[in-house]
């Protein structure tokens, strides 16, 4: 391996509602399938229990699964996740961290999602939401015409 360089994508939405609502959005199963594809998220929040996504597209299962390292309402979630293919051990230096910051502020809430990655191939990248990033329009979306 190359060096030991941990690319980190970064991708930054503004929502017009409150950080308990777009927390909302993030954490409850019911939600997150609305604008996750339809994934299934299975977890309990704890800090050191497992986290999953399970989603059935085509008559097959796809999965992924971590941990989740840190919970902090309102505020933060952080969870490793691994995203099995062909060729790839399910181990700790093939995972990636997830991390969900909220900023409330006074025309909404600021939603940063960082991704760090030591997988071979990974790539640094910075986004906002103007980008036409489908998951985060859909979850923008969702949270801002809920009521």
């Amino acid at each position: 391996m190359e060096g030991n360089r941990m690319a980190v994508n970064t991708s930054r939405i503004r929502i017009e509602a409150p950080a308990w609502k777009v927390w909302e959005a993030l954490t409850l199963p019911e939600l997150v399938k609305e604008w996750q594809y339809g994934s299934q998220l299975l977890t309990d929040w704890q800090v050191g229990g497992e986290i999953r996504f399970r989603i059935e597209w085509e008559g097959n299962v796809f999965e992924q699964w971590g941990k989740v390292l840190e919970v902090s309402p309102h505020d933060t979630i952080r969870y490793t996740l691994f995203a099995p293919r062909p060729g790839l051990e399910d181990r700790p230096e093939n995972d990636f961290v997830m991390s969900y910051l909220l900023k409330e502020e006074s025309n909404g809430t600021l939603l940063t999602i960082e991704q760090e990655d030591n997988r071979a191939g990974a790539v640094s990248q910075e986004s906002d939401e103007d980008d036409g990033q489908t998951v985060l329009s859909m979850l923008k979306n969702l949270v801002e015409t809920s009521a």
